[in-house]
């Protein structure tokens, strides 16, 4: 039956979708990783000798559609609503996690694997130079992305409880606890204090989602004004950039480590999409719209895992035939914009065919109240592997090269292993004894 459902089409799973199922939400998905998407394949300036570079850092002025187009906030906030339900549906710890992370871990992987055995044949054979090089460099740096998702679906049951003792007062805690970070690190000069706010202010926005999954934010246009109003004020008169993503040798960042002006931003990114429910509710109870989003919504990952590699190797393919690469931000660059996205696109589509099985939906394994330890050893090893492996890339695979996490250095390849590592614990916990 489990093998069935994942041979379904679109057509057949939209059909099948229940009338209580929130589908705005479904749709907030898909958008917000699509924009996510957009805004790579528009901001990389590659430029005739291999190099990529920020659009925003070429054009300045630019940073201020960052406040309406730096949209993660908005996908965090839709998984705080789809874990609250979740895990009501499904409480025990360890097949709670399982169920979540199969259609997430699973495909990255499968990343993981590709590039990685790519990189030790680039390496292996000398051509690890130009944009190659800087391709196993950035092809890796989405996954901060999943490793933070990671940590919300671990956290998801202890924060729940604490919604539904403390509702808003729980986000409260959270958005105060990164109010106290950017205190210490900006006033007080504490060493290491920002990277606390990787959790203060993701989990805040995570917890808005709970909120929304109870029907506890009534006053969305309040939301957005507060959240607005606080990061033009921080913005304004405070340490904090303009751009609301994080812009190469700049300082401060607004994104890594995040501070109080993203949680402020996010805030007003989730009162305006609620702001608009009514409207795109209405959009996507259309039955054509629908099905574009279950479609999309089967293949969201694989898309962001490989649209990176699409779009440079779109730049490697203009590079390799000799094409012009115009001056970023050139009327000739503008120019070349539509060409680039769609082609990127196609390639994207290649790859999504190519790699989205390992992204299907696979039997649920029964409930089990067993192995919840070892489901939180797991998550916990594959978050480090994979936050790690999005700061070291493949470059220096075979030379030794590190990034520091949490004060630790992590080479790829450990990285790598407490990834998979991580992920078989998850699933042999998740399936209990005798189900493995």
């Amino acid at each position: 039956m489990g093998s069935s459902r994942s041979r379904l089409s679109a057509r057949d799973l939209a059909a099948a979708t229940p009338a209580s199922r929130d589908r705005y939400i479904d749709l907030l998905r898909v958008a917000s990783l699509a924009v996510v998407v957009l805004g790579h394949w528009l901001m990389a300036a590659v430029t005739e000798d291999g190099q990529v570079g920020n659009l925003l850092a070429v054009v300045p002025e630019l940073q201020l559609v960052t406040w309406v187009f730096q949209v993660m906030p908005v996908f965090f906030f839709v998984g705080g609503f789809s874990h609250a339900l979740a895990h009501r549906s499904r409480p025990a710890y360890a097949s709670f996690l399982r169920a979540r992370l199969q259609r997430l871990l699973r495909p990255t992987m499968v990343f993981v694997g590709v590039w990685g055995a790519a990189a030790l044949v680039l390496q292996l054979t000398g051509v690890d130079g130009g944009l190659a090089g800087v391709a196993l460099r950035l092809v890796t740096q989405p996954l901060w992305f999943i490793g933070i998702y990671l940590a919300m679906v671990a956290f998801t049951p202890p924060l729940l409880r604490l919604h539904e003792r403390w509702g808003w007062g729980a986000f409260a805690a959270l958005a105060g606890g990164a109010v106290a970070v950017d205190v210490l690190r900006f006033a007080a000069d504490v060493p290491f204090v920002e990277f606390l706010n990787f959790a203060f202010v993701w989990l805040a926005v995570h917890q808005l989602g709970f909120l929304r999954a109870d029907g506890m934010i009534r006053r969305p246009a309040l939301l957005a004004g507060a959240g607005l109003v606080g990061a033009a004020a921080l913005v304004a008169l405070g340490p904090y950039p303009l751009s609301m993503v994080g812009m190469p040798g700049e300082k401060v960042s607004n994104m890594a480590p995040p501070t109080l002006a993203l949680l402020c931003h996010g805030l007003w990114l989730v009162g305006a999409v609620e702001l608009l429910k009514g409207p795109g509710a209405r959009l996507v109870a259309r039955a054509g719209v629908w099905r574009a989003v279950v479609a999309a919504n089967g293949i969201a990952m694989t898309a962001f895992l490989w649209h990176l590699t699409a779009m440079l190797g779109v730049y490697g393919a203009m590079l390799g035939l000799g094409l012009e690469l115009p001056a970023p931000a050139s009327g000739a660059w503008w120019a070349q914009v539509p060409l680039r996205i769609g082609a990127a696109a196609v390639l994207t589509a290649v790859l999504v065919a190519v790699f989205r099985r390992f992204e299907a939906p696979v039997p649920a394994a029964p409930a089990t109240g067993e192995g919840g330890p070892l489901a939180a050893l797991g998550i916990a090893l594959a978050l480090l592997g994979v936050l790690g492996l999005s700061m070291t890339g493949f470059a220096g695979l075979l030379t030794g090269h590190s990034a520091t996490l949490i004060a630790v250095p992590v080479t790829a390849p450990a990285a790598v292993g407490l990834a998979l590592v991580g992920w078989l614990l998850v699933e042999r916990a998740g399936r209990g004894r005798g189900n493995g």
